[in-house]
């Protein structure tokens, strides 16, 4: 799947704007995407470093119109944490040398408030 077709929209709430000082944010993505494609799809769309992924499946709600009953669909929300201070990383590389990796990564998702 591609990124696109992954993360479907932003989630704006109460709850979830509490969230984004923290670093997490939370977006509604495709039922059948794992953690591992919405971490991969993210960190594609938004340029931010991802450090953990939940997931939970929402279950539809009854509806009713006058004598007819019906259910909305379940869908699938991912809260998205992501790294707020990223820095380069060390590592040691072969022959005991120290190596400096440091990518260009953004703090915050700076199209999820419209921006």
């Amino acid at each position: 799947m591609r990124p696109e077709d992954i993360i479907i929209a932003p989630i704006i709430t109460e709850k979830s704007n509490d969230g984004l000082q923290e670093g997490k944010y939370t977006f509604k993505v495709n039922k059948k995407a794992t953690k591992v494609e919405i971490a991969n799809a993210v960190e594609k769309l938004f340029e931010v470093k991802v450090l953990k992924v939940n997931t939970m499946t929402v279950q539809g709600k009854t509806k009713r119109v006058g004598r007819y009953e019906g259910k909305t669909s379940n869908w699938k929300k991912a809260i998205v944490t992501i790294d707020t201070n990223p820095g380069e990383k060390t590592y040691l590389a072969k022959g005991g040398k120290t190596t400096k990796i440091s990518k260009k990564y953004k703090d915050s998702i700076d199209a999820f408030m419209g921006a």
